[in-house]
């Protein structure tokens, strides 16, 4: 990013790149936690591979969600200097 001030345009488009950036990574962060999850919810496992798995879920889809954000705001600052 440069040091001069920035337009009103350049201050939109970061703006959408944020929310792009977030909603990705939700939607990312949501279908990996459903897919290591899911089955928790769908059979009948033991107590302890239930929170095993939801645990790892959460853990693996909030993991890539912050990758996820990370890549595409750092991808735009590479792009748009």
């Amino acid at each position: 990013m440069g040091t001069g001030r920035r337009t009103q345009e350049d201050r939109d488009e970061i703006t959408v790149e944020i929310g792009y950036a977030l909603l990705s990574a939700c939607f990312l962060g949501a279908v990996v936690f459903g897919a290591i999850a899911g089955p928790a919810v769908v059979w009948d496992f033991s107590h302890t591979t239930d929170k095993a798995l939801l645990i790892t879920g959460a853990s693996v889809g909030g993991l890539l969600a912050l990758l996820r954000v990370v890549h595409v705001l750092w991808r735009f600052g590479r792009y748009h200097p």
